[in-house]
């Protein structure tokens, strides 16, 4: 069985009886090899400018572009340049008249000199021809030691784990939750009904709850302490 024909996300669809049932297998999804989620992504596309009918087209368009960049895994974040460039190929109508920062930033080899090597060299050419293009090959990678990284994060003396994570997440973030040490309580679905009182019991409104289910109930009820009812 196929991963699923063009057009639908998934390898079921539904029925005119409203069941699910495999889809026809087709052999263009292994040519094009566009994840599920961004087909429907490329739908909605199309859609906002009125061109989901071309949707077939766009996906055509989409292998044309993976294989003009040398044939790139259709994963992350390669799938997603792959995918929006068809669609603006499509949208536009003119090829590579408009190309996205991720495609002309591949084309210079910022994601390694072999997979520039593999993309079509007239397409390639095209791509760096543009004023956009001339702008990104002025452009210098900042390229600091672990010292340098060290400084700028506020991670000096912390552990190289710390230093990462800092980078990753982003140092005031990782301050922000350095700061507040007590963990947030969140509700165990093991224990739903223990986790329902222990919250109810926080409350200062209600003296007592009742909980019904199927052959099981039970209404607690707080009672006033000694020295609150001496108050009173």
């Amino acid at each position: 069985m196929g991963t699923g024909a063009v057009g639908n996300e998934g390898n079921y669809q539904d029925s005119p009886a409203g069941h699910l049932r495999p889809v026809e297998y087709d052999y263009t999804q292994y040519q094009h090899q566009v994840p599920g989620g961004m087909l429907s992504n490329l739908r909605h596309q199309l859609r906002k400018v009125g061109l989901e009918h071309r949707f077939l087209e766009a996906l055509e368009e989409t292998f044309r572009v993976r294989k003009e960049f040398g044939y790139l895994i259709m994963v992350t974040p390669l799938s997603q340049f792959v995918g929006r460039q068809a669609a603006i190929n499509v949208i536009i109508g003119e090829r590579y008249k408009e190309v996205t920062d991720q495609a002309i930033k591949f084309a210079l080899a910022h994601a390694g000199a072999e997979r520039a090597r593999n993309m079509d060299s007239n397409v390639q050419d095209k791509i760096l021809d543009l004023p956009r293009a001339k702008e990104w090959a002025k452009w210098q990678p900042d390229d600091p030691t672990a010292d340098q990284m060290r400084r700028r994060l506020n991670a000096e003396g912390n552990s190289d784990e710390e230093l990462l994570l800092r980078w990753i997440v982003g140092k005031d973030d990782i301050d922000a939750m350095r700061a507040n040490p007590s963990p947030l309580e969140y509700l165990n679905s093991d224990q739903p009904l223990v986790n329902l009182l222990h919250v109810q019991a926080k409350r200062t409104r209600n003296r007592e709850i009742h909980v019904q289910t199927p052959g099981f109930s039970v209404t607690p009820e707080k009672r006033a302490t000694p020295a609150a009812a001496s108050d009173s």
